[in-house]
């Protein structure tokens, strides 16, 4: 199977730091036979109720003072999600849009009427479904739809989940499936850097790993995830039930079209980059290659 793409992401930050991350970005895919595809910004412009772990400090409204600069001095930046409820969060989707940028909804808790007005303005896609935005809820006496809802009810808003079993339970995985399909799901790990690390707490004071899942240190939020992809297949495998073949789409091909990177990610094909996975019968990995070659000590026949 086709490995997922090569989209570095950087969490909420000070422009400074975007700046940075993109000038090292855009290093990195000019190098020959690079494997990096772009630069995901997850933030800053979020609801600070719903950032979950993302550094308060770096957590604002978008302002097309900053935000355009941003794009007009790089050139790498392939997705930027944002909260659509915040003020002037429709125009900084409309402005993104039209140079190229993926608008994707994300630590949010918009209802019903701002998703729709979303979806117009051009966001199109869904960062980790269910985690850091809210479900149906009720408002005094009646209940209304929250912000999963109202993702689920676009069938033209592509969607994401953290498949490793313990962010979304594998019950909800098999749901989101039957009800966006394969072309519109993906899954991701979410993984952090922190899942390298021989100590997470040194890494990262703020946050521990338990359970098989990264969280903040008091345990009031999961972090993010310590999952490899391989550990996702077979979550979703073995136990939401998903069918294999729908898996490996959901890990590959899907995530590539909904990038725009289908022409070199996402499948096996003359001309495109050899970025393959071996698994054996138990859903086990058993080799790696990435752009063509074997990655070291990662065969095991």
């Amino acid at each position: 199977m086709a490995r997922q793409q090569y989209i570095l992401q950087l969490s909420a930050s000070s422009k400074e730091m975007i700046l940075e991350a993109a000038a090292t970005t855009e290093r990195l895919m000019a190098e020959d036979n690079s494997p990096i595809m772009g630069l995901h910004l997850e933030g800053p412009y979020f609801n600070l109720d719903m950032a979950g772990a993302q550094m308060p400090e770096y957590v604002r409204i978008p302002e097309k003072s900053e935000y355009v600069p941003i794009l007009e001095q790089t050139s790498c930046i392939k997705r930027w999600d944002a909260a659509p409820e915040l003020p002037n969060a429709m125009d900084f989707a409309r402005y993104i849009t039209s140079r190229g940028v993926m608008a994707a909804v994300g630590h949010t808790a918009a209802d019903f009427d701002t998703i729709t007005a979303a979806r117009d303005a051009g966001y199109s896609h869904a960062t980790h479904l269910y985690n850091a935005m809210t479900g149906v809820h009720k408002r005094g006496e009646y209940k209304c739809e929250g912000t999963i809802e109202s993702l689920l009810y676009y069938d033209d808003i592509s969607v994401e989940l953290i498949a490793d079993g313990i962010h979304v339970p594998p019950a909800i995985l098999r749901y989101v499936h039957k009800i966006k399909g394969t072309e519109r799901m993906c899954l991701i790990t979410d993984a952090l850097a922190v899942m390298a690390a021989d100590n997470a707490s040194a890494f990262d004071p703020r946050v521990i790993i338990e359970d098989g899942v990264c969280k903040l240190k008091d345990r009031s939020a999961l972090a993010g995830s310590v999952a490899t992809m391989d550990r996702l297949i077979r979550t979703a495998v073995t136990q939401a039930e998903i069918p294999f073949v729908d898996v490996v789409r959901m890990t590959s091909e899907t995530p590539a079209r909904i990038m725009g990177i289908y022409d070199r990610k996402g499948s096996l094909e003359r001309g495109k980059d050899a970025d393959i996975v071996l698994m054996d019968s138990s859903l086990e990995l058993c080799g790696v290659w990435s752009m063509g070659k074997l990655v070291e000590g990662t065969l095991r026949l």
